[in-house]
């Protein structure tokens, strides 16, 4: 096992199968990010639990697995937090371009509006925070970052791409100031993910996300990506709805997020 220390402390993690950071900025919760190999022995997750324990932290999330690589995390005494419906869309057939409002891309002022927006789009669970952020732009080696906020052109030549620190964005059209809208798309090799699709409860119904959506379709095809994956809550009947009518359709298996305290 690597350790990375900060401020005297371990706080991240590699296990070789899965890499643990704190989750959404709270010290004493560890996310456990999967990667492509699980381990089959509940051994070798008591292993990591017993790690991330002497490390300070009081319990343990871990990303969206299949339900197969779930058993032996359920055999370590972790329970289903949430389930989530898991879709494919195989690209081929997209609508044309219609009359759906334009994004832009995301800037360095954008940043905190982006944060701001999140937290008014899901609930506790699921909102990013900064650190979360930080992480979904970085999970894929390409990422599309788009925000929506009603201007309709380009940003000043001033503001920078990324990273970023101050509320920015423009009026809505909906007496919205910052970003109405955003999502976030990476790109892998031949496939793609819709990793985040948010809208302003007070601009929703204007079309934002399937433009969105529609933005991260055309752009993977436009990169000859084979096909496109997007996740949704069990319950998110409206998110499930936006990405149907777009063209993705469910897959039989969906996917599930597991917790314990440690």
């Amino acid at each position: 096992m690597a350790e990375r220390i900060t401020g005297g402390r371990a706080r991240h993690h590699s296990f070789g199968w899965a890499r643990a950071t704190p989750w959404r900025g709270r010290r004493d919760i560890a996310h456990l990010v999967l990667g492509d190999r699980v381990p089959t022995d509940p051994s070798v997750v008591d292993a990591c639990l017993h790690a991330l324990q002497r490390a300070g932290y009081r319990a343990v999330v871990t990303s969206a697995v299949a339900p197969a690589d779930a058993l032996p995390f359920v055999d370590a005494g972790f329970d289903v937090r949430e389930r989530l419906h898991l879709l494919q869309h195989d690209l081929d057939d997209l609508p044309p371009r219609g009359t759906e409002p334009r994004s832009r891309r995301a800037w360095r002022n954008d940043r905190d509006g982006v944060l701001a927006l999140d937290d008014l789009a899901f609930d506790a669970f699921w909102r990013l925070g900064a650190s979360g952020l930080r992480e979904a732009l970085h999970a894929t080696p390409s990422v599309r970052f788009r925000v929506g906020d009603g201007r309709h052109g380009r940003p000043s030549p001033k503001e920078t791409p990324l990273a970023a620190s101050t509320n920015g964005g423009g009026d809505s059209g909906n007496g919205l100031v910052g970003p109405v809208a955003y999502a976030i798309t990476g790109r892998a090799g031949r496939q793609g993910y819709l990793q985040r699709v948010a809208v302003h409860p007070a601009g929703r119904r204007h079309g934002w996300g399937r433009a969105l959506v529609l933005d991260a379709l055309r752009w993977l095809r436009r990169h000859d990506t084979r096909r496109a994956l997007v996740n949704t809550q069990w319950t998110n009947d409206a998110a499930l709805a936006l990405y149907e009518s777009c063209g993705f359709r469910q897959l039989p298996v969906g996917l599930c997020v597991l917790d314990r305290s440690l």
